[in-house]
């Protein structure tokens, strides 16, 4: 299995490379041919491994080398394929082979299209170093790599200042997580001695609670950033800034779940800290119903799906905190299907509309885009919950789980936060594809994607709609691993009042949704309407004026105080130092410099003067040394 394992991480890497020779030529479409052909031998060496963990084979673990060995420290190259890393490895590999193939189509057109497959390529290659180590120190080393690729394709487009902005923000906001990542890593070598998965995990159960705790909150501190989570949660919407196909890649399946896979890779750590795992639960709630609330009024169509990500994530990290952490990766896997989906779906949206993002500037596209309203539909209907697609299996365990684990506040935001998704998802969806074709009055002419795009998305059409099916299956897998526990509610009674309660209110939700903005009413709002000038509107669409006080109390402060230090510190005595000995170095050349003027005499004049000097010096030295006892004798007698 072993084979199988290197091709999966290493054939990514060999996509980038190849995709790299070409970045300085024209557009060739084999480039992208290629780097999608070599990213589907990644997951198909994936489901090879995913097939061998299902029939009950060890987890399979190599070390490829060593890469660093000083004292105690003994940190390897090690990779493991166990029942946690497969799981990702399927999605990611899942994932990046439609992304690749959709992105040949999307990127048609542009100049950087060579260049963008060995970016992509190489954000996969990061993001499997992440999720196959078997020690932190590797995945570090993939978390920080996962965030270089994701600053240069949410900066791909960098001749728009816009997103070059976004790519900065992102990149710089998950540094400032990272730092309280490696501050934990640094914590689990000071106390465990070890930074492999195994090792480190035998250790924590000698280790007093305090200790375990602060490593678990720098860690998730790093979760947090990577994650989204609040209040390093601005990034996430900004991101939207890239080509779509990243949007889909990164911020639906792969690196804004890094957070919940660091969080149930360390399950044997929080499983001792469950008061740490509460506020991370309750973190989430709060984040899930925070993000959905956003998403209501919001008019830019992949916002709207980038906060739907933000809001599930939560979901995720609620179940995590419970200790549900296989349902976390449940719906980590499942959500990845229906909204790199709904994300592809949005990008034949743009396409058709001439990039435009404003689903108030829409309407009746169902009529010219028939195949992309069908898989958008669906797959809003897998995010809403509704039996029996994905999204219904994965959210109901985690809405069971807060109910069983009897933490009624958390279940009941999720509850509410579950209309509300249902409610800006089909209001998205009958303002892009119902009611009248308002984008005729902006002279757009609209037109379906190509079909060998479509027939790219299919897969995860597919997989949104059946993967639920597979709650058991993927519960037995990872049973051992992550002591996974069924979540029952023991009254039949009060289980079938919740699933059907849910069900209705989630029905209801989408039918307000529908009343509301499927109708011929619909107009492109201007700011007169009553609702664009309520407080809850301004609130919800300034993001509840969290950037404007970031930049207020935090960057304005930062960039007065880094003018004062640039113009009083770095330019008065920095930099002056540095002028002053170059100008010292200058004038004593300029005063030196007739010792080189090429005159016979000149130079005989101070090659004597520099004999004579030496001479004279040698003569000092030598009388001191010959002297030496004397002089310290009198110096002493000074008093020196």
């Amino acid at each position: 299995m072993e084979k199988y394992l290197y091709i999966a991480l290493f054939a990514p890497l060999v996509s980038s490379l190849f995709s790299a020779l070409f970045t300085a030529t024209p557009k060739k479409t084999f480039t992208g041919i290629v780097a999608s052909l070599l990213i589907f031998s990644a997951f198909a060496s994936s489901t090879v491994l995913l097939m061998y963990i299902l029939n009950g084979g060890e987890p399979v673990h190599v070390e490829m080398m060593t890469w660093m060995a000083t004292g105690d420290l003994y940190i390897p190259f090690g990779f493991v394929v166990d029942q946690i890393s497969v799981t990702m490895m399927m999605v990611v590999t899942l994932v990046s082979t439609v992304v690749h193939i959709y992105s040949i189509g999307y990127m048609d057109h542009d100049k950087g299209f060579n260049r963008f497959f060995s970016y992509l390529s190489a954000f996969v290659f990061s993001m499997m170093i992440l999720v196959m180590s078997d020690n932190y120190a590797g995945l570090f080393i993939g978390w920080e790599g996962v965030g270089l690729c994701s600053w240069l394709l949410i900066g791909f487009w960098f001749h728009k200042e816009s997103a070059t902005w976004a790519a900065n923000e992102a990149f710089i906001m998950n540094r400032i997580a990272d730092l309280g990542m490696l501050v934990g890593i640094f914590l689990i070598y000071w106390n465990t001695g070890t930074l492999q998965y195994e090792g480190s995990f035998e250790a924590f159960a000698h280790l007093d609670t305090e200790t375990l705790s602060w490593i678990g909150i720098f860690l998730f501190i790093g979760a947090m950033g990577k994650s989204a989570q609040f209040p390093l949660h601005t990034w996430l919407a900004d991101a939207m800034e890239g080509p779509t196909p990243v949007s889909a890649l990164i911020h639906a399946a792969t690196m804004v779940t890094a957070g919940v896979y660091l969080v149930v890779r360390s399950n044997e750590l929080y499983s001792l800290i469950p008061h740490v795992g509460l506020f991370i639960a309750s973190l989430g709630a709060f984040v899930a119903l925070f993000a959905a609330s956003m998403a209501l009024v919001n008019r830019d169509m992949k916002r709207v799906i980038a906060y739907s990500t933000l809001s599930q994530l939560g979901y995720m990290f609620a179940a995590a905190g419970l200790g549900a952490y296989w349902v976390a990766l449940f719906h980590l896997m499942a959500h990845a299907f229906f909204k790199a989906l709904l994300f592809l779906g949005a990008g034949n949206v743009m396409h058709a509309m001439d990039s435009e993002l404003d689903p108030f500037k829409m309407g009746g596209l169902k009529k010219v885009m028939k195949w992309t309203y069908i898989m958008m539909t669906l797959a809003s209907v897998a995010l809403a919950g509704i039996f029996p697609l994905a999204g219904f299996f994965s959210k109901d365990t985690i809405l069971e789980a807060a109910f069983a684990e009897h933490h009624f506040i958390i279940y009941s935001v999720l509850l509410f936060t579950a209309g509300l998704t249902a409610f800006y998802s089909f209001r998205l969806t009958a303002l892009i594809f119902e009611g009248e074709e308002r984008y005729k009055l902006f002279g757009i002419h609209p037109h379906e994607a190509y079909k060998f795009m479509l027939v790219g998305m299919s897969p995860l059409l597919i997989l949104a709609i059946i993967a639920g099916a597979f709650r058991t299956t993927f519960f037995e897998m990872v049973e051992e691993l992550l002591s996974a526990v069924e979540y029952h509610i023991h009254s039949e009674v009060t289980l079938w009042i919740m699933t059907i309660g849910t069900q209705a209110f989630v029905v209801l939700a989408i039918i307000f949704a529908y009343k509301k903005y499927n109708n011929s009413r619909i107009s492109v709002p201007d700011g007169t309407s009553k609702m664009e000038n309520s407080f809850a509107y301004k609130l919800l669409i300034n993001q509840y004026y969290i950037p404007y006080a970031y930049d207020k109390y935090l960057v304005a402060p930062y960039r007065e105080l880094s003018d004062i230090f640039w113009t009083h510190i770095d330019m008065k005595i920095v930099d002056a130092s540095v002028d002053g000995i170059a100008g010292i170095v200058y004038g004593t050349g300029e005063k030196t410099r007739t010792m080189q003027s090429g005159n016979l005499s000149t130079m005989l004049t101070w090659m004597v003067a520099g004999t004579l000097g030496m001479l004279s010096l040698a003569v000092v030295f030598g009388l001191a040394v010959r002297y030496s006892g004397e002089i310290l004798a009198i110096l002493s007698g000074l008093g020196v």
